[in-house]
């Protein structure tokens, strides 16, 4: 949850973003000149640039910005399009992905670094969405479409959430779901090129490949294990290599047919010493969850959640959900006029025109606060039904709790006591909490002759599964095992 305003009557923060923006369209019927189409192309990338990174929020750690920034550039400028700015950027979001718009725009998750093991790797995943824009597979799709869902895609990504978005054209959608099989494996080739003209193995693009589709297979048995849909929504790269014959030939091609290569350059300890002390999970910005109590040092607030919830830290917003989706909340943050302090003004202002239960004035732990059942109001569950809000004021903010259930009582949501309770909890953050919202950080460490993955675990900063984690990060999954004097990758 990061410090932007919420909508008090508005459940899905990406249709908002959607719906406000005015983009240009470029045009479908002609071609223009390639001067007038580039100045178009980049002046769309910039404005979706901001509503991506608005959304979504930027990874904090410049020098690693600069490090991805420095391998992008060393690719861009052996690609077919080495005139543009190109722009590579560090989401800051646990989501394992990466995806470009056009322009020269490159966006990678802070979450699916971990995953590689060099930075050829790094490169690989980078020439992959350097091939989208260098063959402008976006402007394929945007012929028949508009960009007006595409900030609206991109907070689907970060956040693994799609619900949170309304994809409703070709151009939003090939975002999360890439571009269709003969797209996805023209940018493998083209990435694998751009990785020999650069100097890097191009096997490393199968490599990357080989670990991400690893990462995908064991996020679909998490998700049968937790009886939910798996949250795999990115279009990178294509079907696994392992049965892969066309990806096999493309890269095998990439490495002959480039006589400018220059070496195989991996360089492992250099992408390993930039990526040590990374965020695993949220980052501080973000807050952290430590069992059932979220922790946030920038907004300097804590709060208790129901145990056995599940727990969505989303740029915008904090959801928690019931097990069997019985009932969810989200708390969410607007700031109010400047002359506006009192929660029950704010609310009748917002909701005065709504019918409202058993409206109520509190004081939360010191903070002023005001409560009310609405009636037929909107529900994550697509339905109008009665909702809790709960308004505390708080840091000129206003923190807004709205629950709501699959089943009512007569007059309120039948998960009314968790909503009230949880509300209840909101304080201010003590001196001494402030270390418990210090994020999990990513530490590399040599192995010796007793290291084990299930030893490590044991240790491991990692909620579920530290064992299959730790294994994904260090190309080890299924059952691997490292090596004595090997480097690895654990999490404290």
């Amino acid at each position: 949850m990061r410090n932007l305003p919420g909508k008090l009557l508005s459940l899905i923060v990406a249709a908002a973003f959607a719906a406000g923006a005015v983009l240009p369209v470029m045009g479908a019927d002609k071609e223009e000149e390639e001067s007038r189409k580039d100045s178009k192309e980049v002046r769309t990338a910039k404005q979706l640039h901001v509503q991506f990174t608005s959304a979504s929020g930027v990874h904090d750690d410049l020098d690693l910005q600069d490090y991805v920034q420095r391998v992008g550039e060393k690719l861009a400028k052996v690609s077919d399009r080495p005139e543009l700015e190109w722009k590579f950027t560090i989401i800051d979001t646990d989501d394992v992905n990466a995806f470009a718009t056009m322009g020269g725009y490159v966006y990678i998750s802070r979450g699916i670094l971990p995953y590689m093991q060099n930075e050829a790797e790094l490169a690989a995943v980078l020439g992959h969405e350097i091939g989208h824009i260098t063959a402008k597979h976006l402007q394929a799709r945007q012929r028949k479409s508009t960009w007006s869902n595409l900030a609206s895609a991109a907070t689907a990504i970060f956040t693994g959430m799609p619900q949170l978005a309304e994809l409703t054209n070709m151009a939003g959608a090939a975002i999360i779901n890439g571009y269709g099989r003969e797209a996805e494996l023209e940018a493998d080739g083209i990435g694998a090129r751009l990785l020999a003209k650069a100097g890097y193995d191009p096997n490393a693009m199968i490599e990357v490949v080989a670990t991400l589709k690893d990462q995908d297979t064991f996020e679909r048995e998490r998700a049968r294990l937790e009886n939910r849909k798996p949250r795999i929504y990115h279009g990178t790269f294509s079907s696994h290599p392992d049965n892969d014959l066309r990806l096999k030939e493309a890269i095998s091609s990439a490495g002959k047919v480039e006589s400018s290569a220059t070496g195989k350059t991996s360089n492992r300890e250099g992408f390993l010493t930039a990526i040590e002390g990374l965020p695993v999970g949220s980052s501080r910005r973000q807050g952290m969850v430590r069992d059932n109590r979220f922790y946030h040092a920038h907004m300097q607030f804590t709060l208790a959640l129901p145990r056995g919830w599940e727990i969505i830290n989303a740029p915008d917003q904090l959801i928690a959900i019931a097990p069997g989706k019985a009932h969810m909340m989200e708390i969410r943050t607007q700031g109010p006029p400047a002359d506006l302090t009192d929660p029950r003004d704010f609310a009748l202002r917002g909701l005065g025109n709504r019918r409202l239960e058993r409206p109520e004035s509190l004081e939360i732990n010191g903070l002023k606060a005001w409560t009310a059942v609405v009636r037929n109001d909107p529900s994550p569950y697509g339905q109008s039904t009665n909702v809790r809000y709960v308004i505390i004021y708080f840091n000129s903010l206003m923190w807004v709790f709205k629950g709501a259930s699959r089943s009512n009582t007569t007059t309120t949501p039948a998960g009314d006591p968790f909503f009230l309770s949880t509300a209840q909890t909101f304080r201010r953050l003590k001196g001494s909490e402030f270390q418990l919202a210090e994020p999990y950080r990513l530490h590399v460490m040599r192995a010796n002759q007793t290291t084990t993955i299930e030893e490590l675990a044991k240790t491991a900063a990692i909620k579920k599964y530290p064992v299959q984690e730790l294994r994904l990060f260090n190309n080890l999954y299924p059952a691997g095992e490292p090596k004595q004097g090997d480097l690895i990758k654990t999490v404290r």
